[in-house]
């Protein structure tokens, strides 16, 4: 399913919402697209370009700070899918303070790992197995969330 950013009127992202969604705002004229992903979207009387991007014509007042959600997908994207161990590929999560020590499953505790530096860490801190990470592990900036939301915007 094709997913679109929809921004604040002053071009603040807001959300990733359901193409569908999207196609539904600018015909209520609430928002105006932005950009298209090439797509078309066929209804019995019309053709209408599929939105990537489309920014709502009102202000919407965000009240809190989106933290991002912890994810596989937005953990890899915040360590660009480098084992944060060895530099080579990333296919698994490292809590760096094991689970079984107490480590919790949060932003500051789990970083990226290849499987051989994975399985040679084992249930041991980083110090005790004798591998540093490359950079300590951190919660994503606030926007964040948008790289791992979004496939597609030009």
């Amino acid at each position: 399913m094709r997913s679109a950013l929809v921004l604040n009127a002053t071009y603040e992202p807001l959300s990733v919402v359901p193409a569908f969604r999207a196609v539904c705002l600018v015909l209520a004229d609430k928002a105006d697209l932005i950009a298209d992903d090439g797509h078309l979207l066929h209804s019995e009387r019309m053709a209408i370009p599929s939105p990537s991007v489309v920014r709502l014509r009102y202000v919407v007042k965000v009240p809190y700070a989106r933290r991002t959600a912890m994810s596989r997908r937005a953990l890899f994207a915040r360590d660009n899918y480098s084992c944060q161990y060895c530099g080579g590929f990333a296919d698994s999560l490292d809590h760096v303070v094991p689970r079984s020590r107490g480590g919790q499953h949060t932003w500051e505790n789990v970083a990226a790992a290849c499987r051989p530096c994975n399985l040679r860490k084992r249930d041991r801190t980083p110090a005790e197995a004798n591998m540093w990470l490359a950079r300590p592990p951190r919660a994503p900036r606030e926007q964040a969330w948008i790289t791992a939301a979004v496939t597609l915007v030009p």
